[in-house]
């Protein structure tokens, strides 16, 4: 953080002045969703791992009501696990459909390489809300530190 002032009403914030307390936030965030993302590799690789799982790929026929297309992340990982299964008849939970709740649907699997495959979009969704959870709490507590009174949040 920069140096911080009250002056007349308005807050002076990292080197802007008159900022009402909207853009105080507004700034603040800024600042913190920076330094968040700065950090590096855990956010890349959250990046590789939804984009690589987006089923833009050409596949062979499927069933009626199939999600059309396969991704690199399941194509990559059925070549390496090919068609191992878990032991002992085993399934797991994997997700279709989409990157939201509403219109995703649970299906279990057997083979081992499409769940991995499936689950490596859910692994970059969970590292990216656990940087929008980080830059949220950050960013409240650092304006309250700041804000007088009637301008701070909760």
């Amino acid at each position: 953080m920069d140096t911080v002032e009250e002056l007349n009403g308005t807050y002076f914030y990292a080197g802007k002045s008159n900022l009402t307390a909207a853009e105080l936030l507004f700034m603040i965030f800024c600042e913190n969703t920076a330094s968040q993302f700065g950090i590096g590799v855990a956010d890349f690789g959250a990046i590789v791992a939804l984009v690589s799982g987006r089923n833009n790929l050409g596949t062979r026929a499927k069933p009626i009501g199939a999600t059309k297309g396969t991704s690199y992340a399941s194509k990559a990982a059925r070549a390496v696990f090919k068609k191992s299964k878990f032991p002992f008849g085993i399934s797991l939970p994997t997700w279709l459909g989409g990157y939201t709740p509403w219109t995703a649907r649970r299906v279990m699997v057997h083979n081992i390489g499409t769940f991995v495959g499936r689950s490596i979009p859910l692994v970059g969704i969970i590292i990216l809300a656990a940087d929008v959870s980080q830059i949220t709490y950050r960013t409240i507590r650092d304006y309250n530190v700041i804000a007088r009174g009637c301008d701070k949040l909760w």
